[in-house]
């Protein structure tokens, strides 16, 4: 399916990319060598309990705890296998076929988890989901989240995930 990107879509996305990558200018003059600010460490432990707590959710059945952490607007955004999706409401449609009694969800876990915090509004993540089923690792892949403080607490507002392709079979 095509779907057609509408202008001001496109103006969003322009705009948070051309501020973050002026941001990053100004921000290398305020962080040390590493890039990163005094909340570094602090950022990092709220996001690792951010994505606990997802993964938590996800692996209980709770559709509503795992989309607990992303921003309830319709300019939250996720781009996966189908594409970009626009909106919260979208976004939970897209996961809530996953969450209905009996369907069939592997456990979720979060591994190698990569913080940054751009300034007290802004945050990126990068990390690698893992999903098993009876000890065996059924899918995997890297994903960035680009994140913003609402009112004391990190909301997802981007979502870009995609998968590892399956390991080469043996000749």
């Amino acid at each position: 399916m095509i779907r057609r990107i509408e202008r001001g879509s496109v103006a969003l996305f322009a705009g948070l990319v051309l501020g973050l990558s002026l941001h990053g200018c100004w921000i290398s003059e305020t962080t040390d060598v590493r890039g990163e600010t005094d909340q570094g460490p602090v950022f990092e432990e709220q996001i690792l309990d951010m994505l606990t707590g997802q993964a938590d959710a996800w692996n209980a059945g709770d559709l509503d705890g795992f989309m607990v952490d992303y921003e309830r607007t319709p300019t939250t955004s996720y781009i996966g296998s189908t594409g970009l999706i626009t909106g919260f409401d979208a976004i939970r449609e897209r996961y809530a076929p996953r969450f209905l009694p009996g369907a069939e969800r592997d456990s979720l876990r979060f591994v190698d988890l990569h913080t940054r915090q751009l300034d007290p509004r802004f945050g990126l993540a990068t990390a690698r989901y893992v999903l098993y089923r009876d000890g065996q690792t059924t899918s995997t892949g890297p994903f960035t989240l680009v994140l913003v403080n609402v009112e004391g607490s990190w909301k997802i507002t981007h979502d870009q995930s995609a998968s590892d392709p399956p390991p080469a079979e043996p000749e």
